[in-house]
């Protein structure tokens, strides 16, 4: 009797452990992604303050269409700040619009100042901006794939049986992913920034 109470004592211990294990695997693998979150949170406010940049040449280059100006400037005051602990696909979604939406403003008020102005062009400082502006752009794409990967490592671990008891008993959940803006599959029209 003994030995099969030590038995069962054995096997309840290894599958205490192996359950403290894959949770904290499953927790290690949320904060990843959670930590690359804040890389692409980081990157979408260096855009942010690009935008800076960009009300500044504009107000510089002279004369200039104050709606224009103040789509750009409210644009960048909506742009919102996503909590790290609900990033659903809805949230997700809804933080890349904003952005996408600043980002737009922005191209449009550049776009418009530079038809007008074409001597901007010329300057070191409008030079520069676009410079820092692509690689703006490349560093939120690069910032959003590393999310997507760590989100897919994490759902794919919280999915696969057996954590996905474990995932349950725990409460995790499923994180979203970036999505494609719509209408990214098609290129823009330079029509409708002017």
């Amino acid at each position: 009797m003994k030995k099969s109470i030590w038995i069962l004592l054995g096997i309840v211990a290894i599958i205490v452990l192996w359950a403290v294990s894959a949770n904290n695997k499953m927790i290690t693998k949320q904060e990843n992604a959670t930590s690359k979150w804040g890389n692409v949170q980081a990157d979408y406010q260096r855009r942010k303050d690009l935008v800076e940049q960009a009300i500044n040449i504009v107000k510089g280059a002279g004369n200039y269409e104050s709606s224009t100006l103040e789509k750009v400037i409210q644009a960048r005051n909506n742009a919102p700040q996503l909590d790290a602990n609900d990033l659903s696909e809805e949230n997700i979604a809804k933080f890349q619009a904003a952005y996408d939406k600043m980002a737009q403003e922005m191209t449009r008020a550049i776009n418009v100042t530079v038809e007008r102005y074409p001597e901007l062009t010329a300057t070191k400082n409008y030079q520069e901006f676009q410079t820092q502006v692509e690689g703006c752009e490349n560093r939120i794409n690069v910032s959003r794939k590393a999310f997507n990967d760590a989100v897919r490592d994490y759902n794919t671990t919280i999915r696969r049986f057996p954590n996905s008891v474990i995932a349950g008993m725990f409460g995790h959940e499923k994180m979203g992913y970036f999505q494609a803006s719509e209408g990214a599959d098609q290129a823009p029209s330079t029509e409708a920034l002017l």
